[in-house]
């Protein structure tokens, strides 16, 4: 009984920072799972984005059908405008727009389990990452560094609002970037076996290091099928980490590494050639082109570089650089964005990141060379992420002046500020060790101990040096996790408070929708469509095209057809009857006004009223006598 507790006491005493990250891992995956169900209560299980609706419908349809597309029979007919966003309709088959990697994985998942697990499961791989980012950042920098960075991320803003947020793909994108990176310094920090080239044996091999360097490149491949266009940088960055461990990956590893990269891809590439006619093919138009483009510019940089003509590489160059670079390169921009949604935003991640930075270049002498590698990853990365996004204007709030956490810059942004958490802890750990410096250990009692141990219970001493350090770090992170919620629920106009608010008008709005139109009828929407479909066909658009009202015109003749959008005032609404649906032999007719600033009203087809001529009344002719 005395060995085992004696093993206990050294196993807690050894791991208790693991212990602790699990749990309140485990916390986090309790709250954001809280937070889900209780938003998407009452069986209304919506999202706020165009994005994550078209990730949970095809990620359940996946897992229920094993399909991927949705047939709209009359949209051939139309022109293919009855889609909401992040679809496209192709020959009446509404495709995924965005990446297929979130549906398939997720999808897998819940076809082995069941679908309404869908909005759980990115709770489920962010908390898995914050202990396998303890687990990464304790390989690269110290436990003490690595505590503190977990207790940071835990508490950031954007972690877990993009986390109950979770048909997104980008958590899920960092979570496994995250547990992929741990595994490749993991088989890149253990020595391999070396064994002479004719005393090879198949079963001397170094199977966990080669299994290691598999489950790594599995994970980076899964992440880069969930948003490959993250190649851009994390390319380069994953060279950087190679070159500077060239002799510890070795060949075997690199190419077993390489290989469980591309693994992933089979599936996509599959389903890219069922969906849009080319392996290399996505749902996104112009990646599309810019594929054809690259590849194009590629073959005539390698025809110029073979035969020589180095006066002519500047063009396929520049196209190359302009295809990639398809927001353009806007360097003030970016400082402005860098600005507002970094500095301005989290100013108590970047300020300690920044004076940790400075003084972990301090100790630049000391440096080992992982250190090297991490920061030159780290910076190479950080300036392609924030050149990249940040040279081009986002509006994904309607207000376009209001710099939200639910503009898309945060969420690209995730592993810059993820991997700036460690200069942000090292600053923590030497400012708390800088206020509570002392000479000796011995001094910190203020008056003498004496022999009376009732008497000594009263005599006021210093806590111990390690107990104030690790009390005031205490006080440091509950200081920015105080802030980090208060913005988080209400600091930003879309912060969680918000959102559950919102969440609730619309659920108003799609109740009253509902039971007031058929359903078989298609609903026109400016914003809506993400709520109404796929109980209803939508169509994203307005009624002041007449191109489009010619369409709608068609549809009134074969199905239902509304319109819900903001509240027409009077004149407004008889100017369209009297002028463009007129002429598109269409009327409009409110239905019922849902709220006080939506409306719902149909469309059907013009009648001109029947005209009618006057009776002539003929008196009986009368003869005189």
């Amino acid at each position: 009984m005395g060995k085992d507790m004696n093993r206990i006491k050294a196993f807690l005493k050894n791991y208790w920072r693991e212990i602790c990250v699990a749990l309140l891992a485990a916390g986090f995956f309790a709250a954001s799972c809280g937070f889900v169900g209780f938003v998407q209560r009452d069986n209304f299980i919506k999202w706020g984005s165009p994005d994550e609706t078209a990730n949970y419908i095809f990620a359940k349809l996946y897992a229920q059908t094993g399909q991927l597309t949705i047939y709209e029979k009359y949209n051939p007919f139309v022109d293919e405008i009855m889609q909401p966003r992040s679809f496209r309709s192709d020959n009446g088959s509404l495709k995924p727009v965005s990446f297929l990697g979130i549906i398939l994985i997720y999808g897998t998942i819940a076809k082995i389990s069941s679908v309404s697990v869908l909005p759980f499961l990115t709770p489920f791989f962010a908390a898995l990452a914050i202990f396998f980012y303890y687990l990464l950042i304790k390989k690269i920098f110290t436990p003490k560094i690595a505590f503190l960075s977990a207790f940071l991320l835990l508490s950031f803003p954007v972690w877990y609002f993009y986390t109950v947020r979770s048909m997104f793909h980008n958590v899920l994108f960092v979570s496994l970037l995250i547990i992929g990176m741990y595994f490749i310094i993991l088989a890149a920090s253990r020595a391999s076996k070396k064994n002479k080239f004719f005393s090879w044996r198949f079963w001397q091999m170094d199977w966990l290091n080669l299994f290691l360097a598999a489950m790594g490149g599995l994970f980076i491949g899964g992440a880069l099928i969930t948003r490959t266009s993250e190649a851009i940088w994390l390319i380069p960055a994953l060279t950087i980490l190679w070159l500077f461990n060239l002799k510890k990956i070795g060949f075997l590893k690199l190419i077993i590494f390489i290989f469980f990269i591309a693994l992933p891809f089979a599936p996509i590439m599959s389903w890219n050639e069922v969906l849009y006619g080319g392996y290399l093919n996505g749902g996104y138009t112009e990646i599309n082109k810019s594929i054809t483009t690259v590849a194009t510019a590629s073959v005539a940089l390698t025809k110029t570089v073979v035969s020589r003509q180095f006066s002519f590489l500047p063009e396929p160059l520049n196209k190359i650089k302009d295809t990639i670079f398809y927001f353009g390169l806007n360097y003030n921009q970016s400082e402005i964005n860098f600005k507002s949604y970094f500095l301005k935003m989290f100013p108590l991640l970047f300020w300690p990141a920044f004076l940790g930075f400075i003084l972990f270049v301090s100790r630049v002498w000391k440096w080992k060379k992982k250190y090297w590698a991490y920061v030159f990853a780290y910076f190479a990365a950080s300036a392609i992420l924030i050149l990249y996004y940040g040279s081009w204007v986002f509006n994904d709030n309607p207000n376009i002046n209001e710099i939200t956490i639910g503009n898309s810059y945060t969420r690209y942004w995730l592993p810059v500020y993820l991997f700036a958490m460690p200069f942000a802890a090292f600053f923590i750990s030497r400012l708390s060790w800088a206020i509570f410096a002392r000479e000796k250990e011995g001094s910190e009692v203020m008056v003498n101990v004496g022999q009376n141990k009732f008497w000594n219970f009263f005599i006021p001493r210093w806590p111990s040096r390690h107990f104030s350090i690790g009390a005031a770090q205490a006080i440091i992170i509950i200081i920015i996790f105080f802030f980090s919620a208060n913005f988080l629920l209400g600091g930003s106009k879309e912060g969680l408070i918000y959102t559950e608010t919102n969440n609730q008008v619309l659920k108003s709005e799609y109740d009253q929708v509902l039971k007031l139109t058929e359903p078989s009828a298609v609903i026109i929407t400016r914003y809506h469509d993400k709520i109404f479909f796929p109980e209803r066909k939508v169509i994203v658009n307005t009624l002041i095209d007449d191109s489009m009202n010619i369409r709608y015109q068609k549809l009134a003749k074969l199905i239902p057809v509304y319109y819900f959008n903001f509240t027409f005032p009077e004149k407004d609404f008889d100017y369209l009857n009297a002028g463009k649906l007129k002429n598109a032999g269409l009327v409009l007719k409110k239905i019922k006004q849902t709220d006080d600033v939506f409306t719902l009203y149909k469309l059907e087809i013009y009648s001109a009223p029947a005209t009618t001529t006057p009776q002539i009344i003929k008196k009986p002719l009368t003869i005189r006598k």
